[in-house]
């Protein structure tokens, strides 16, 4: 479903050319949770971002159900992530002036969405992550984790077939972090979807069905953790 092919990306710094992904091959399908780990640096976020469509590789190809995302107008990748492949970063991007419901319902209002039908959703998607009781309060009303929880929801909003999170429990106290990880999990146990994970806390990355550590730009092992 996700591919990656001897991905390469290398970046510009003056002079300096920095090797940020070098040569990384790496698959990923529905019902999968994988954990991708590694070091401050390692290049775990820019695999995840090529993964997404959101960078393009200097080499090699970054592929969603076996279509070229660098082929794709940016037009085409930007409806792909707001219908079938969504991203959650750490920081959540929620539009701090709407409700939480509205945060939730905006991509299906993006898309054209009767505003009924996309608020119905939203309401489904809030209570999934169990924030119901949470729709009509603004962001800075609520805290981390529950922030963490509407961003999910706006994903699973859109019935996407693949979610990729950006250290989703980096600003989280554990309980919090706890409820994300056990929502994640639950995303790929149903079979539905894919489920990509970059952190750099191992407790978190041993939640997934794979745990990829990335050393210097490279794939350094892949583990299968027990879920005993």
């Amino acid at each position: 479903m996700l591919e990656l092919r001897n991905a390469v990306r290398h970046y510009h710094q003056g002079t300096r050319i920095v090797e940020a992904v070098r040569g990384v091959s790496l698959s990923v399908e529905k019902g999968e949770f994988v954990s991708i780990m590694g070091p401050s640096g390692s290049g775990k976020s820019t695999i995840m971002h090529l993964m997404a469509g959101l960078d393009s590789p200097t080499s090699g190809q970054a592929l969603f159900m076996g279509r070229d995302l660098a082929a794709m107008r940016d037009r085409e990748r930007a409806i792909l992530r707001r219908t079938r492949l969504a991203v959650v970063f750490q920081f959540f991007n929620l539009v701090p002036t709407l409700l939480a419901s509205d945060n939730v319902a905006l991509p299906l209002l993006l898309g054209g969405t009767p505003r009924p039908v996309a608020r119905g959703k939203a309401a489904e998607a809030l209570a999934r992550v169990g924030l119901a009781d949470r729709a009509g309060h603004y962001p800075d009303e609520m805290s981390g984790g529950e922030m963490q929880r509407v961003a999910l929801a706006r994903a699973l909003v859109l019935d996407a077939e693949a979610i990729l999170c950006d250290e989703p429990t980096g600003n989280l106290d554990s309980a919090s972090s706890t409820q994300v990880l056990d929502l994640l999990r639950s995303l790929a146990d149903d079979g539905s979807r894919a489920v990509v994970m970059v952190t750099h806390d191992s407790a978190a990355g041993a939640r997934g069905d794979r745990l990829v550590r990335i050393r210097d730009g490279k794939i350094e092992s892949i583990e299968r953790p027990s879920r005993a």
